[in-house]
C-alpha cells in the first residue's frame, strides 16, 4: 500500500504540524514553561536506554548464532 519512504514523508509531516506550535511559543520553551521539561528528557532518556540495551542483546544472540555456524562448518 505505502511504500517506506512514502511513510517517511507522510510521519515527518504529522510531527512537524504537531510540533510548529511548540516552537512558536513565546519566552521560554513550551516544556519549561510549564515545568515538564524533566518529563520529557525522562521520557526520552528511558526510550534511548531501550534501544541500547535491545542493540547489545541483539548482538550478542548474533555472535551466538555466528559461533554455532562457524563450529558447523568446521565439522
Amino acid at each position: 500500500m505505502f511504500e517506506p519512504m512514502n511513510i517517511r514523508v507522510i510521519l515527518s509531516g504529522f510531527f512537524l504540524f504537531f510540533t510548529l506550535p511548540l516552537l512558536a511559543a513565546d519566552g521560554k520553551d513550551f516544556f519549561s514553561n510549564i515545568g515538564k521539561i524533566y518529563v520529557v528528557v525522562a521520557v526520552i532518556l528511558i526510550i534511548f536506554i531501550g534501544i541500547i540495551a535491545f542493540l547489545i542483546r541483539l548482538e550478542r544472540k548474533t555472535k551466538q548464532l555466528e559461533d554455532y555456524i562457524n563450529e558447523e562448518g568446521e565439522m
